[in-house]
């Protein structure tokens, strides 16, 4: 009889032990500041990797590498192979991802095993009583349907916000070269005022020393000189700010972008025909952080549904077998958790209640992108009439400083004519530098409130879900 005993209680412990063998084991994986400190730095632009994921999204071979000019698009390639944020939302949809398995999984059995030794038993009967439990749950009314459906959908939310991130990349790269565009063309105009005021002053203090001029007027021209002088550190000051900000926007050190040759060409002519109907509609459709509100809502649904599936309690079947100071005994054991103080209805009530947020979330969400659209679109296209009209004036300025030239006499007044005229037709150069600077900015609130460019752009996608540099750090 014991050998039946011991086989049983063997049988029961392989299954264990085979149980115990599919089981994950613990892997090792410190961070290490000064290296991740050293990798970075050690970014550069003409890295492989970086070059296969370009090929790989614009779907060609690229000839020569590393690229002799980096422009806007291919910058936003670099920033979506090495930007940490990414990184970060890869991993939470990882982690989603990971919440379906969970989801899926079923309840595991449980095994009980309570020996008892009953010390005045009857003599020639044995006094152990050997009881072996399996206890199967069973779940009812879809619960473990509700569960999966519901991590799928945070699993989208978390691969929408992908596309977000990646967004607020270009949003951040795109401000920041735009800074860098105006703060070059400031410094090539005020180079260029800075000559010509030189020139004045010293046809000032010409004029000065016959005592043929007012030192008041001197001192104004002297004044206008030194505010160019401060006017172009300052250019200088935001060139120097904005290389470092294109560095950070792309997750590089500044030591790489001061190597590179920057094409910031696409600037200079913002387009002029959008309608407010196309970018609400692209909007609307595509943005990613609404469609990451609707599968928040889809999971909110799903929650609810697990409450109410609650509300039907699971099964336990538990068959058994004991051996009772030697008689053998086999049972089935049944339970149920009894619904009679309460229906799970406060948490029905909390799962409906946040389903109702998500729905006013979503709502709120929705209006506030289509004001964003409607105040970005009404500024872009005032900004686009402030550009035309600085175009014209400026049109205007270089037909005087034509006539001024073509025009008749010589010496000293003709050349002082010239040389205002081209003072002031710097002036305006400046101005129109400052309307299309802005008319750019317009535009890039226009674009952050529709989530997709609205100029031409060669990138294919805007969601760059997979890691570029997956295989760092691996053995």
């Amino acid at each position: 009889m014991m050998k039946r005993i011991a086989k049983n209680f063997l049988i029961a412990l392989i299954a264990l032990c085979l149980s115990v063998l599919g089981c994950a084991t613990y892997r090792s994986h410190p961070i290490s500041p000064s290296q991740t400190i050293q990798d970075f730095e050690s970014r550069r632009l003409d890295d492989p990797g970086l070059k296969g994921f370009m090929e790989k999204d614009l779907s060609r071979e690229m000839s020569s590498w590393p690229l002799g000019s980096w422009d806007i698009d291919s910058l936003l390639l670099a920033a979506f192979y090495f930007h940490p944020d990414l990184d970060v939302a890869r991993a939470k949809w990882g982690t989603a991802k990971a919440g379906i398995k969970t989801a899926g999984q079923s309840p595991n059995p449980t095994f009980n095993f309570a020996p008892q030794y009953v010390s005045n038993s009857d003599i020639g009967t044995s006094p152990w009583v050997l009881p072996f439990a399996l206890n199967i749950p069973i779940e009812t009314a879809g619960k473990r349907g509700y569960r999966i459906s519901q991590a799928k959908n945070l699993s989208e939310s978390a691969r929408l916000n992908i596309a977000t991130v990646a967004w607020q990349v270009r949003s951040r790269l795109r401000s920041a070269l735009l800074d860098l565009y105006a703060a070059k063309k400031n410094i090539a105009i005020l180079e260029g005022q800075l000559k010509l005021l030189e020139e004045n002053v010293r046809f000032f203090e010409a004029r000065s020393s016959g005592y043929l001029l007012s030192p008041f007027m001197l001192s104004d021209v002297r004044l206008q000189l030194d505010q160019a002088y401060l006017s172009e550190r300052e250019a200088e000051k935001q060139l120097a700010e904005s290389h470092v900000r294109v560095a950070s926007a792309i997750g590089v050190s500044n030591t790489a972008i001061k190597e590179a040759n920057l094409d910031l060409d696409c600037f200079d002519d913002p387009p002029k025909r959008l309608t407010s109907d196309d970018v609400r509609k692209q909007a609307l459709i595509g943005r990613p952080d609404i469609l990451a509100a609707l599968a928040e809502y889809a999971a909110a649904e799903s929650a609810l549904r697990i409450e109410i599936a609650k509300q039907y309690p699971d099964l336990n079947i538990g068959p058994g077998y004991e051996f009772d100071q030697g008689e053998n005994k086999w049972g089935l054991g049944l339970s149920v958790t009894l619904p009679i103080f309460n229906h799970n209805g406060g948490a029905i009530k909390e799962a409906e209640a946040r389903r109702t947020e998500l729905e006013a979330r979503f709502l709120a969400l929705q209006a506030k992108v289509l004001g964003e659209i409607d105040q970005a679109k009404a500024g872009y296209d005032a900004s686009l009439k402030k550009l035309a009209t600085a175009d014209a004036l400026l049109s205007k300025q270089k037909n005087k400083l034509q006539l001024v030239q073509n025009s008749a006499g010589q010496g000293e007044v003709r050349r002082r004519s010239f040389l205002q005229s081209e003072l002031e037709y710097d002036w305006v150069a400046l101005q129109r530098l400052n309307a299309l600077v802005e008319a750019q900015r317009s535009l890039g609130l226009l674009e952050d409130a529709v989530q997709r460019p609205l100029a031409p752009s060669k990138i294919t996608t805007l969601s760059p879900e997979e890691s570029p540099r997956s295989d760092e750090g691996k053995d």
